[in-house]
């Protein structure tokens, strides 16, 4: 799974991993009255890396947790989802609105594979300072560059370039900054 391999989600050590996951998002999501340290130190039992200042607000859903980094002063908003089956990595001051979705989980575009359960991921990285808007899904493989912008709502499917924002279904760019 983690070499970007066809696996089957039902291994038993895969699914060992989901119900530890399982285990630590139920105690992350009931943290939301806590301090954001307290918060914190959850993040860094579970995550691969978490940067001074990260926040992530609750409730937050993931299916490994530990393929996820995050950078300094990193924020995710209420209702994220991350499925990382593979990196995902998210760079220093990125902001990510309610209710993002970032997928590494890709399924095989072959039907006799689907039908045999086999899946497969592509990771996902975000640069720094960028800012995700609420809503945006971001597919398996997507790199979004350093201070790009993704509207709200966007469904991002392919590479965004540093300082361009995206908006739409699928996203497309806008504009550019300088």
């Amino acid at each position: 799974m983690l070499a970007g391999e066809p696996y089957r989600p039902g291994d038993s050590e895969i699914q060992a991993d989901q119900a530890a996951a399982k285990a630590w998002m139920v105690e992350y999501n009931a943290s939301l009255a806590a301090s954001p340290d307290a918060r914190r130190a959850l993040l860094s039992q579970r995550f691969g890396s978490v940067g001074e200042g990260a926040v992530v607000r609750p409730p937050f859903h993931c299916d490994f947790g530990y393929n996820i980094s995050l950078g300094r002063d990193v924020f995710l908003n209420f209702n994220c989802v991350i499925l990382d089956v593979m990196a995902v990595s998210i760079g220093d001051g990125t902001q990510i609105g309610p209710a993002v979705q970032i997928y590494a989980a890709d399924h095989p575009r072959d039907p006799e594979e689907r039908a045999a359960g086999l899946e497969f991921g592509r990771p996902v990285h975000i640069g720094r300072n960028a800012w995700i808007g609420g809503g945006a899904i971001i597919l398996p493989g997507v790199t979004i560059g350093d201070d790009a912008v993704v509207g709200a709502g966007a469904v991002v499917t392919r590479d965004v370039p540093p300082r361009t924002t995206v908006v739409g279904n699928p996203a497309r760019p806008v504009k550019k900054t300088s």
